[in-house]
């Protein structure tokens, strides 16, 4: 085993064990101080786990990742639509949701199942121009719509959040779509998702104390965006091509 596959190994080690001890005190703590939404917090919970299993699956090319990502956005889509942040309970009730199975037959398609990792590729210069566009536009669309939906006080931090939520909203979908067609620049936008969902639950958290598993969506988050880090390394690798033109088809041993 060279340096990199032993630095993956402890890597993928460290995020598992290390966002499953966390979440599993800061529920026990949550659960000994609310004066409710036990149910919630410990749903929370479940669905933080299976998240960190799904991008650990994801960062390694593994179709795994379709099986526990199910459960993680249909969780988090329920906790985003209790906290009025309606923008990210669509996106993945309506969007990551069926995504989920599509991305798992498109894996299939590309060689991924049975012990092997998915067959990566990179956009070449149109689609980074294309990509590009539709987000900017996007999150300007998004911004607009969501502001309006908004009812909540204090504009000047609403703002921010409605701003972060579409954001967070627009990297979500194109992510999502890129990782389902097996493309290394997923990885970037993840990076996103997961910088903005990081200070949108800190801000959530700030505005209502009782919302007591945002803090599980803070320390999820920033689990995150370690993984997202090693997941760009790790596709680097994997989307390199051969000599013919196509994905190398290489990744470090999960």
């Amino acid at each position: 085993m060279d340096r990199s596959e032993r630095f993956n190994k402890w890597f993928n080690a460290f995020i598992l064990i290390g966002m499953t001890v966390v979440t599993l005190f800061v529920t026990a703590l949550k659960l000994r101080d609310a004066d409710g939404g036990q149910a919630l917090l410990i749903l929370a919970a479940v669905g933080s786990l299976c998240g960190v299993l799904a991008n650990v699956f994801s960062a390694n090319g593994r179709i795994l990742t379709f099986l526990f990502g199910l459960i993680d956005v249909t969780i988090y889509g329920v906790m985003c639509l209790t906290s009025a942040r309606y923008g990210n309970a669509a996106m993945h009730l309506l969007y990551f949701l069926p995504m989920q199975f599509i991305g798992f037959f498109q894996w299939r398609k590309r060689g991924a199942g049975e012990g092997e990792r998915v067959r990566a590729r990179r956009l070449a210069g149109r689609g980074w121009l294309l990509y590009g566009a539709v987000f900017f536009v996007g999150l300007v669309v998004a911004y607009v719509v969501l502001a309006a939906l908004d009812k909540t006080e204090a504009a000047a931090a609403v703002r921010w959040l409605v701003l972060l939520d579409a954001f967070s909203m627009m990297c979500n979908i194109l992510g999502q779509w890129l990782m389902s067609t097996a493309y290394m620049e997923q990885w970037i936008f993840w990076i996103g998702v997961n910088i903005a969902s990081v200070a949108m639950w800190v801000l959530t958290l700030r505005q209502s104390p009782d919302s007591s598993y945002a803090a599980i969506y803070v320390v999820k988050y920033a689990f995150y965006l370690l993984n997202s880090l090693n997941g760009l390394r790790i596709w680097l690798a994997l989307s390199r091509p051969d000599p013919t033109g196509k994905g190398s088809g290489q990744c470090l041993e999960i």
